[in-house]
């Protein structure tokens, strides 16, 4: 006889068509609800991982990984400076000067707030992907005193402008005149377009050349900071630490993960807090099991009293109930596990489908960080679904098992 005799028996009251064809009906809903929970769970981890990796990906296109500035001002020997962290800092794979500060671009009628950002173009190449994504144009159209800008796709449709037109860049500085004090302005021509696929960037980032942008702002030889691009991005930490201690302090270091900490923070709390919402499902779907069970034991109670009779022991009546629910755990856990596996890695064609078939922009670029939704699959949070599941599964067999060992054979067979 199959061993052991519980696992046998469990299995075969799992497979054995019910008579009370409620119950069959439950079972199924049992399992067809923890396959959908962890489906979900997988999936929706998936696209926020997905979510959050592009994200940081694009932000760190366009910043840096490390940057350093001057606490009094602007910052005045960069050369010296970048000379200095190459010597002493291995992990810096390229270094950049900017000038930064806020304006107002303007074309005819239309006008808009904007981020302006000085740069050396063939030093920029070394600590962003701008270049890399240039829609019109070239990002090495900056040369100094040429007056030559290149501004986000996004904004360049507000404007209605494209390569080769004249746009006004002003500066919240003023000048004062003959007739009085006016703001300080340059007329600059677009020598470039770029689609980095942040709406952010696109919309509200120009940049010049930092020999411009110094004459704009009249720095001179000042620059606004110094901006690092590190091999390892998740350094960055240890890397600040590093140059705090080694540079004079009135330098001041700060890193992405400073930055832009309150945002990464937040994705992390609705990532925890998606997975406790996502996870009650998984609950709802193990107390199915125990309504299930709780009506199997009812429905066996003549079948338990005899294997009673014939002498097993309550422990192994509560095993044979415990496979038959963990059963129902592990085939719904298994399921799911396989379809938001399947799921996220095809997220990406499932949303455009769904998009053409509904007609209609589910992640528009004006309203979401990102307009194009993707899935990042990590095996330890599809351990952790599995075994969330595996566990809740297993407990919603203990209390029907337990009432079926308690099962009188004599009151159970009085009716028979």
């Amino acid at each position: 006889m199959f061993r052991p005799l519980e696992l046998y028996a469990g299995l075969k009251y799992t497979r054995a068509k019910r008579r009370n064809h409620f119950i069959s009906f439950i079972s199924s809903i049992s399992m067809g609800g923890i396959a959908l929970a962890v489906m979900l769970l997988i999936t929706v981890l998936s696209v926020m991982n997905g979510f959050e990796a592009e994200l940081r990906d694009r932000i760190l296109g366009m910043a840096s990984h490390v940057e350093i500035s001057s606490g009094r001002g602007a910052l005045q020997g960069w050369q010296d400076l970048e000379t200095q962290v190459d010597r002493r800092i291995k992990d810096v794979e390229g270094a950049a000067p900017y000038i930064s500060g806020e304006g107002m671009v303007r074309s005819g009628r239309n006008m808009a707030g904007t981020m302006i950002r000085g740069v050396v173009p063939a030093q920029e190449r070394n600590v962003s992907d701008v270049a890399d994504h240039m829609v019109a144009g070239e990002f090495g159209a900056l040369e100094k005193g040429k007056y030559r800008i290149v501004i986000g796709a996004e904004l360049a449709t507000l404007l209605g402008v494209g390569v080769g037109d004249k746009i006004d860049l002003m500066i919240p500085e003023a000048n004062i005149t003959p007739a009085g004090i006016v703001p300080r302005f340059r007329r600059f021509t677009v020598g470039g377009i770029f689609k980095v696929g942040m709406y952010e960037y696109d919309r509200g980032m120009v940049m010049v050349h930092m020999g411009d942008a110094a004459t704009l702002y009249n720095m001179k030889d000042g620059v606004s900071g110094l901006r690092l691009h590190l091999k390892d991005m998740f350094d960055a930490p240890d890397v600040s630490r590093q140059l705090q201690v080694v540079l004079d302090p009135g330098k001041r270091v700060s890193d992405w993960t400073r930055q832009h900490a309150n945002f990464f923070h937040a994705i992390a709390t609705e990532k925890t807090v998606m997975f406790i919402i996502l996870s009650l499902i998984i609950a709802v779907a193990a107390f199915n099991i125990v309504s299930m069970l709780v009506m199997v034991v009812t429905d066996k109670q003549g079948d338990i009293a005899i294997l009673r009779t014939l002498g097993m022991s309550p422990k192994s009546v509560m095993a044979i109930f415990m496979v038959q629910g963990s059963l129902i755990g592990v085939i719904g856990t298994v399921v799911g596990v396989a379809l938001g596996i399947l799921l996220s890695i095809n997220i990406e064609h499932i949303v455009p489908m769904l998009e053409s078939l509904l007609n209609t922009d589910l992640l528009s670029a004006d309203v979401y960080y990102i307009s194009q939704l993707k899935a990042e699959l990590h095996e330890t949070d599809v351990v952790r679904i599995a075994l969330l599941s595996l566990v809740l599964s297993f407990l919603s067999t203990l209390y029907p098992a337990w009432r079926a060992a308690r099962v009188q054979p004599a009151e159970a067979l009085r009716y028979e």
